[in-house]
């Protein structure tokens, strides 16, 4: 069975290295792959060398398998062991490999580490190229995705436990601010219709600014301290198909991202609840590639005191001088403030403010149409 396997995907590797050989020898590794170029934004200048480590880590069976599995989510070494049926030794051995030929990445959460395909860089192409060669109704990728579902299942439902504990605390906050269809509406005109390269999601939460913002970006990031959290994000990542997004544990004051690299960042009702609200912003602003953006969305100043005591809220929400500030002193220019306010017959609800600040590093081209500048 294994034999018959492996020659059932050795035409892959075959059509494979053959293009990109004869890529690089007519070529010269000089211009776009046009097979890769698809599949990444930047040209790609793949050494012969690369191409043969790449195809020799994913031309074994049980790595392919792997690769077509983290492809489709992130998954744990336990999770890919139920779903292989192969000991976590093995198991990680193969991971180590691939991760190695730079076609899987890996990162830590706490205690659990988690494996998805690669998301830039030659080889993170070759292995998307790879698995989408892959044959959907193959009877062994199909068995594995059947056993992933089970998992995915299992994750969501674990998740889906945790959120249900808190869903009326949950109900209650977002009952006390303008509907979130408003706000969620401005940042969509913010962000304006892509393409984003690069999105950071800081204090992604649940997820849901990704889910609204990830169809726009090559790719994207979500960060979150919590586990249980990003447990949920990730069962919202994997529902909408959102194979372009990865999730990342992180401190908002230490981000485990490399800095210059985004041009997109969101952090969405995250400030609230931090210490040092200008240090986080300031950490986050470095993060910024030249002329990147940066949407900040939190609550106009009000006194709902029982924030403080039941929702370890640390700040009554944020004046525009305040942030204007603070976003002066990170080196980021504000070009665009909003205020939306709740409806009259809706007094009691909380105003919630949405600033959009800039790199000012290369800055080329106007901002696109956001709303109306408050004075």
């Amino acid at each position: 069975t294994c034999l018959l396997a492996v020659y059932r995907y050795k035409h892959i590797f075959i059509s494979i290295g053959n293009r990109l050989f004869h890529a690089g020898q007519f070529l010269k590794m000089s211009e776009k792959i046009s097979d890769l170029s698809s599949l990444q934004p930047e040209n790609l200048h793949v050494p012969l060398a690369n191409v043969l480590d790449a195809l020799q880590a994913a031309g074994e069976i049980t790595r392919l398998r792997i690769l077509a599995l983290v492809y489709e989510a992130e998954l744990t070494v336990s999770d890919l062991v139920t779903i292989l049926g192969q000991s976590q030794p093995r198991v990680s051995r193969h991971l180590r490999l691939l991760v190695e030929a730079g076609m899987v990445e890996r990162h830590r959460e706490g205690a659990w580490a988690f494996f998805h395909i690669a998301q830039t860089g030659a080889e993170a192409a070759i292995a998307r190229n790879i698995v989408q060669r892959i044959d959907a109704d193959d009877p062994l990728t199909s068995a594995d995705r059947l056993r992933l579902d089970e998992v995915r299942r299992s994750r969501a439902e674990r998740a889906n436990n945790y959120f249900a504990a808190r869903a009326e605390d949950w109900n209650r906050l977002r009952s006390l601010h303008v509907p979130e269809d408003q706000v969620e509406a401005a940042i969509l005109s913010i962000a304006g219709d892509g393409p984003i390269q690069s999105l950071l999601d800081v204090g992604t939460g649940t997820g849901r600014m990704l889910e609204l913002l990830a169809p726009l970006a090559v790719r994207a990031t979500g960060l979150d301290q919590s586990h249980a959290m990003l447990n949920i994000a990730r069962t919202v990542v994997e529902r909408e198909g959102l194979r372009n997004v990865q999730l990342r544990q992180g401190d908002i004051y230490a981000l485990p991202v490399d800095s210059d690299s985004f041009d997109l960042i969101v952090i969405h009702m995250v400030l609230h609840y931090l210490d040092d609200p200008a240090r986080a912003l300031r950490e986050t602003a470095r993060r910024l590639s030249p002329g990147g953006r940066l949407i900040v969305v939190d609550f106009a100043p009000h006194s709902n005191e029982f924030l403080r005591d039941e929702h370890q809220h640390r700040r009554l929400g944020f004046d525009g001088s305040e942030i204007a500030g603070i976003f002066r002193d990170a080196g980021i220019q504000l070009v665009d403030q909003q205020k939306l306010k709740p409806d009259n017959n809706d007094g009691g609800k909380l105003t919630v403010s949405i600033w959009v600040g800039r790199d000012p590093r290369l800055i080329t081209d106007e901002m696109p149409n956001s709303g109306t500048a408050i004075a």
